[in-house]
């Protein structure tokens, strides 16, 4: 099993997220909120008049764990379906194998039952 992390921006998540499942079948994600920035060190607004610096920018942590099979497959998914055509600050992705991942539930083997959950 493969975890697959995508850092993207919230506008992007249900686009991204589709596009996993459209083009690999895989269903199964977990997002969690959050703020970061990257190499452009968040954004300076203008608001009557004075300017104000956002250090922080509003992303998503998208986490999906799959078969070994796919895993290229979603990650390719991600990097394109993610891309917003801004010059920086689209995000990252990051996989990595995973051991003994486990159906709280029912207390199976994800890759003996089959089914993600």
């Amino acid at each position: 099993m493969t975890k697959v992390e995508a850092v993207v921006i919230r506008e992007r998540v249900e686009t991204v997220i589709d596009a996993v499942e459209e083009e690999t079948g895989h269903v199964g994600v977990t997002v969690v909120e959050a703020i970061g920035h990257g190499q452009e060190r968040g954004v300076t607004h203008e608001y009557r008049g004075r300017l104000f610096e956002s250090r922080f920018l509003p992303k998503a942590v998208l986490t999906f764990v799959v078969p070994d099979a796919i895993a290229e497959a979603v990650v390719h998914a991600i990097v394109d379906a993610a891309r917003s055509g801004n010059e920086s600050g689209d995000g990252l992705v990051s996989s990595s194998p995973v051991q003994n991942v486990m159906h709280n539930r029912t207390g199976t083997s994800l890759e003996e039952g089959g089914a993600s959950g």
